[in-house]
């Protein structure tokens, strides 16, 4: 269920067309996924949100593109955003993420989880040798 329904004429508009242009050149792909449909509802809102993902996903950096992937996919199934953890699971695998690795990556998901819980449960006190500020 949605609570908003985008135009099938999305790229009438000149900014959301310039969008969805720069997408589909950087992916190497004509697909636009729903999400950038959906943010639509707001060129500037849409712009913005793809300059983002551009610079920091799409950009060749100091980290690799899959565990970019992997990273996204870990928050994503933190903050339970279903669309997210489809989307960059499909992206993963397609930049190589293989079964086992994506298995491996659900136990550090599901391992992270539980123990966040217990320490946020008990309180545990941050140990001096953690603190970058005390660390010495």
């Amino acid at each position: 269920m949605t609570t908003f329904a985008p135009s099938d004429h999305l790229e009438s508009d000149p900014r959301i067309k310039a969008v969805f242009d720069d997408i589909r050149t950087t992916r190497g792909t004509d697909f636009i996924n729903n999400m950038w449909r959906w943010l639509a509802i707001d060129p500037a809102l849409l712009e913005r949100t793809w300059a983002e993902v551009k610079e920091v996903i799409a950009t060749p950096s100091s980290i690799d593109p899959l565990t970019k992937e992997m990273v996204y996919i870990a928050v994503s199934v933190a903050n339970n955003c279903s669309y997210c953890i489809h989307s960059h699971t499909a992206a993963a695998r397609a930049k190589g993420m293989s079964d086992d690795q994506y298995g491996e990556l659900l136990a550090i998901i599901g391992l992270a989880g539980k123990t966040n819980q217990l320490a946020t449960a008990l309180q545990v006190p941050v140990d001096d040798a953690f603190d970058a500020g005390k660390a010495g």
